[in-house]
């Protein structure tokens, strides 16, 4: 995969990236900060920051020098960048509950007005698991299906672009099957799970066309091998979020049930 990058772009993009990255856990800390200060620090699980950075970390690796230029020449690392900063990195930040950290941390009036904004009809509706499902797989169609993968390495403000929506779509499909932070007008685990297995499968399918018909500019071998990381790699972060989901759905109440001593079915006191 040749391509017109310079020194300078590879460079630019890594700090770009770095720098956001280390913005956003400066924001998580000083929020954990904040929120401490309203005598509420001990209750937030230490899980969550840990998650939150180890996320931003794995955003961060595919856009730094030494993988930018390996995934510039082969695909295998191109694909497991796509699996750390598409899958892992947004399911690890998600659950660092970035959202619910900031309601705690800001007055209870800024803290409505927030809330307030989230329930608002446009981020429902991008919120979605049906939106949130179209525009990341679907994302992930277009381009390895169409001359878009190629052109990126050619032109780095449409790598940014796409590597960006790769982020953006995979963090908003995480968001709308895992609900790590308040979810208004959020929908039922079953829903939720049938939207999934579809993206699921579609992931998959697609894997598998590109280890019989590689992109272009990508060699057979390297193409089967990215497939396979893209196939396997996909399905143990799938698997993780399958266990997450159900999970939640086994603790919601009225969804977790015992059986009497006759085999009749009672609801739990949770």
């Amino acid at each position: 995969m040749p391509h017109e990058f310079t020194d300078g772009w590879t460079t630019a993009i890594s700090a770009i990236a770095l720098l956001i990255g280390l913005t956003g856990v400066f924001l998580y800390f000083w929020g954990m900060a904040a929120s401490g200060r309203k005598g509420r620090y001990r209750r937030w699980p230490g899980r969550r920051p840990l998650c939150w950075s180890s996320g931003i970390f794995f955003a961060w690796l595919p856009l730094s020098p030494f993988f930018l230029e390996a995934a510039h020449h082969d695909f295998r690392f191109h694909m497991t960048g796509h699996l750390l900063l598409g899958m892992a990195a947004p399911m690890l930040m998600a659950a660092g509950a970035p959202v619910k950290l900031l309601l705690r941390s800001l007055p209870v009036n800024k803290a409505r007005k927030v809330a307030g904004v989230i329930r608002k009809p446009v981020f429902s509706f991008y919120r979605h698991p049906v939106t949130a499902s179209v525009l990341n797989i679907g994302g992930l169609w277009i381009l390895y299906t169409t001359p878009l993968f190629g052109l990126m390495h050619h032109h780095p403000l449409l790598f940014l672009l796409v590597h960006a929506h790769l982020f953006l779509a995979g963090y908003l499909f995480t968001v709308s099957v895992l609900y790590f932070d308040p979810a208004p007008n959020g929908h039922s685990p079953l829903f939720r799970t049938i939207v999934f297995i579809p993206s699921l499968a579609a992931h998959g399918i697609l894997s598998k066309l590109l280890y019989a018909y590689p992109p272009s500019g990508v060699s057979l071998e390297q193409a089967r091998q990215g497939a396979m990381i893209m196939y396997y790699g996909g399905d143990l972060i799938d698997l993780a979020i399958i266990v997450v989901l159900f999970h939640g759905w086994y603790k919601k109440p009225g969804y977790r049930r015992t059986k009497s001593r006759f085999g009749a079915k009672k609801p739990v006191s949770l």
